[in-house]
């Protein structure tokens, strides 16, 4: 593992330590590559709050600590600036316009909730509904189709309990449409390390049969879990088991209009 793209910041309020000490961590682990993707402010109607967010007002901090970090650590390591959204299509317009304003280099998908945000499901908590996990495997499939993610993170996020053959029906879906539009697909770290309900390995199974591309997640929260042997050790059981194609650096498809 030389790069690991998927890095948070305390803006997102359940995250730990400083843009340095993540820096430091990533190179004391030997990587070559570091991507900050924190997750992203949103502009909610009505002034609605999502406290694991950074505020739209803390997007300029972040993008200037970063770059500042980039300069600085510049013959050390390759630090890239990025965002994890999640795709909410009343707001993404909004989303994409005030992220234009700053050199992002890249969005990772990561879906945590459906429709738009307010008063619609969490994925996180389990469930059987058939409808809520097409809901979901629609709304990554189109997230895909804008052309502005460079990657999905966790895609088994979703914690559908209900009929096996039905969720892999649906989830299916999603490994082809990665496949069609060459978007690799997160083997996320944090839910191995903390032993979560993904990675999955029913999902993780398809995306071998599929024959997507696969790319490896920190999901840092704290400075610690930017390099994790361990989870990387978990990670590379996953991929021999399921005869994944995991490519290590990522091209970036920039988030525009």
């Amino acid at each position: 593992m030389i790069a690991n793209y998927h890095t948070h910041t305390w803006r997102c309020n359940h995250a730990t330590g400083t843009e340095r000490e993540y820096v430091e961590a990533a190179i004391r682990g030997g990587l070559k590559i570091l991507g900050f993707s924190d997750h992203t402010p949103q502009i909610y109607p009505d002034r609605y709050v999502n406290h694991t967010k950074m505020r739209p007002d803390q997007l300029e901090d972040y993008v200037n600590v970063i770059l500042a970090l980039k300069k600085e650590y510049e013959k050390d390591i390759e630090i890239h600036l990025g965002l994890e959204v999640e795709y909410y299509p009343a707001y993404f317009d909004k989303l994409l316009a005030l992220t234009a304003q700053y050199p992002i280099e890249y969005y990772i998908l990561g879906q945590h909730n459906l429709g738009n945000e307010i008063g619609d499901v969490m994925v996180f908590a389990p469930f059987t509904s058939d409808e809520t996990l097409q809901r979901y495997c629609d709304q990554v499939i189109e997230a895909m189709e804008t052309g502005c993610f460079s990657y999905v993170a966790h895609p088994d996020v979703i914690h559908y309990v209900g009929d096996p053959q039905v969720y892999e029906k649906k989830m299916y879906a999603i490994c082809e449409k990665a496949k069609e539009l060459s978007i690799p697909l997160e083997l996320n770290f944090l839910g191995l390390w903390d032993q979560r309900h993904y990675p999955n390995p029913d999902f993780f199974r398809m995306v071998g049969e599929v024959g997507c591309d696969v790319i490896f997640g920190s999901d840092a929260h704290q400075p610690e879990r930017v390099w994790n042997p361990n989870a990387l050790a978990m990670a590379q059981e996953m991929v021999k088991k399921y005869d994944l194609h995991v490519i290590e650096t990522l091209p970036f498809r920039k988030p525009e209009r």
